[in-house]
C-alpha cells in the first residue's frame, strides 16, 4: 500500500538539467553530452560525486571539475555547470505535491550541494529563495550533502526511508536517471522514470489508482 510518494528534484520538480547542459554545449562547441559524460567517469569518486556528499564545497569543487575536464580536452570550470542546475520549475508539478500531500507523506529525495556566496552571485539570490520555497512544501527532504550518502546509493535510499518512517514496498519513487531509480526499485520501491511532467503526472495517476485497487 502506498504511504509515501518520493520525488527527484532537478529533472523531475523542475525542467532537465541535462537540456541546460547540451545547449551550454552547443554555445561553447564542447562535443554533445561532454558533461554528463564526464559526471558518469569514476562516478563514485569524481568532483560531482563528492560534491554531492557533501565533501567539498561548491568553491572546491570548481576546480576540481575544471581540473577533470582539462583531462578531456575542455577548459570547463565547476561553478559554470552548477549555474545550470537552476533550471525553470514545473509549476504542475508543484501543484501536485500540494494535492498529494493531503493523503500521503510527501517527500523529495535530492542529490544537492551546499549554498554559497558565490553560488548566489551566479545564479541569483531569488532563483535560489524560489527553490527553497518549493522545498517547503514537502513534508520531508532527503538532502545528499547533509546525509553524506547520494542517489543511487542503497544507504541513501535506506536513511531516507527511515527518516520518513516508511518501508520502501509503500512508497513511488519518480526520477528522471535510470540509475537512480535502479536500487529503489530493487529495494521494493514502485519507481517512475520521469521523462517530461506530463508523463510523469500521468504515470504517478495511474500507479495510485492501481495502488487503490489493490486495497479493495
Amino acid at each position: 500500500m502506498t504511504k509515501a510518494i518520493l520525488f527527484d528534484f532537478g529533472g523531475v520538480i523542475t525542467e532537465s538539467p541535462f537540456q541546460a547542459f547540451n545547449v551550454f554545449e552547443r554555445e561553447r562547441g564542447i562535443p554533445n553530452d561532454f558533461i554528463r559524460t564526464l559526471n558518469s567517469t569514476h562516478h563514485d569518486s569524481n568532483a560531482w560525486a563528492r560534491l554531492e556528499r557533501g565533501e567539498i564545497t561548491p568553491d572546491q569543487f570548481d576546480e576540481i571539475f575544471r581540473e577533470e575536464a582539462l583531462k578531456s580536452g575542455q577548459d570547463i570550470g565547476g561553478l559554470e555547470i552548477l549555474k545550470l542546475v537552476f533550471t525553470p520549475v514545473r509549476t504542475s508539478m508543484v501543484s501536485l505535491i500540494k494535492n498529494y500531500k493531503k493523503d500521503y507523506e510527501v517527500a523529495c529525495l535530492t542529490n544537492n550541494f551546499p549554498r554559497t556566496k558565490r553560488l548566489e552571485q551566479l545564479v541569483g539570490i531569488q532563483r535560489l529563495n524560489g527553490w527553497e520555497r518549493i522545498f517547503k512544501e514537502f513534508s520531508y527532504v532527503i538532502e545528499s550533502a547533509k546525509i553524506g550518502y547520494r542517489k543511487p546509493e542503497k544507504k541513501f535510499f535506506e536513511i531516507s526511508c527511515d527518516i520518513i518512517g516508511v518501508a520502501p514496498a509503500d512508497t513511488v519513487f519518480l526520477d528522471d536517471i535510470g540509475s537512480n531509480l535502479k536500487p529503489a526499485r530493487l529495494m521494493g520501491m514502485k519507481t517512475i522514470k520521469v521523462t517530461s511532467e506530463n508523463q510523469a503526472i500521468a504515470d504517478l495517476t495511474t500507479a495510485l489508482k492501481e495502488d487503490a485497487v489493490i486495497r479493495q
